[in-house]
This record gives C-alpha cells, sequence and structure tokens, in this order.
C-alpha cells in the first residue's frame, strides 16, 4: 500500500470523572449545571494517549481505570503516521507538556486533546469541554475551590508514560 496515500482514523474519547454526580450536584454547589467534568484522550494508531499529572501517557483505548468512554467522537482522518506523531509526542513531552507543568484549569487532558486534535485533523475538541474550566471558575465556588483544586494532578491508573522515551512504551 502506498504510505502517502495512507489515511489514519482520530478519534475523541470522553469520560466523566465525576460518574454522573456533577449533573447532580452543581446546580447546589455552583448555581449551574454542568453535565460531568471531563477527562478527554485522543486515540489513533491503537491506542489512547492523554495528558495528566506524570506527563503524557497511553494505554490500549479504554485500559485505564475509567473504563469505556461516556462517548466517543469521530474527529476526522489524519496522513500523520505513528513514527510521525511518537516523534510529535515525544517533543510535546519534552516542552510544552511535561508532568510538571499540569494544571487541572489551565493546562490538562482537554488542552492536549485540543493541541494534539488540532495537529491531527485541523479540528478543534468541543467547546463545552474546553469551556468547562471557566465555567467552574466563573462562580464564587470554584473561585473558592481554586488554590485547592490547583494543586490536584490527574492520571487515570493503567496508562503508561512516553515523555521523551519513544519506542520504549
Amino acid at each position: 500500500m502506498d504510505q502517502e496515500n495512507t489515511r489514519f482514523s482520530v478519534k475523541l474519547y470522553i469520560y466523566d470523572l465525576s460518574k454522573g454526580m456533577a449533573r447532580q450536584l452543581s446546580p447546589a454547589l455552583l448555581g449551574k449545571r454542568l453535565d460531568g467534568i471531563w477527562h478527554t484522550a485522543i486515540v489513533i494508531h491503537g491506542e489512547e494517549f492523554f495528558f495528566g499529572g506524570e506527563g503524557i501517557s497511553s494505554c490500549p483505548p479504554g485500559g485505564t481505570f475509567l473504563g469505556q468512554p461516556n462517548s466517543i467522537v469521530d474527529l476526522g482522518e489524519t496522513e500523520v503516521n505513528e513514527d510521525l506523531f511518537m516523534n510529535y509526542l515525544t517533543s510535546l513531552g519534552e516542552s510544552t507538556y511535561r508532568a510538571e507543568t499540569y494544571k487541572l484549569f489551565e493546562h490538562n487532558c482537554n488542552t492536549f486533546s485540543n493541541e494534539v486534535a488540532q495537529f491531527l485533523t485541523g479540528s478543534k475538541i468541543p467547546s463545552y469541554i474546553t469551556d468547562l474550566p471557566s465555567e467552574v471558575l466563573s462562580t464564587p465556588f470554584g473561585q473558592a475551590l481554586l488554590p485547592l483544586l490547583d494543586s490536584v494532578a490527574i492520571t487515570p491508573p493503567g496508562s503508561s508514560s512516553i515523555n521523551g522515551h519513544y519506542g520504549q512504551r
């Protein structure tokens, strides 16, 4: 098969970290309803890639303790092959997405998924996901929790770190 004409499917896996609790509790706590606390990952080349407190990680699709995603969005296709993609991720893992750069509200799994989606397909992930931190922080309760929550780093167990270790996943 001609490698230059090969296209690869790109999916966004969306998980609700609250397992439905955000929908129930957010009106009382925030004064507005949130449908979920979203964790996202990009699935390409048979692996799920995401960013958390340990940096960029990967696992088989649906392979973290979160189980199967709440929803899957088809982001389209890319011509970026696995070698080029892994080199790109290694570069991100050594610069923008090092473990110590993780910030729950500013630089998180959704920031990563959005950037990688744009690199692969030219498309962004849904805005209801990327807008969630500003929605929470626009409330008095969100502002009160900011110092505590900003120190939280989320990394779903069941993954392997890939930062700077191309070929050693």
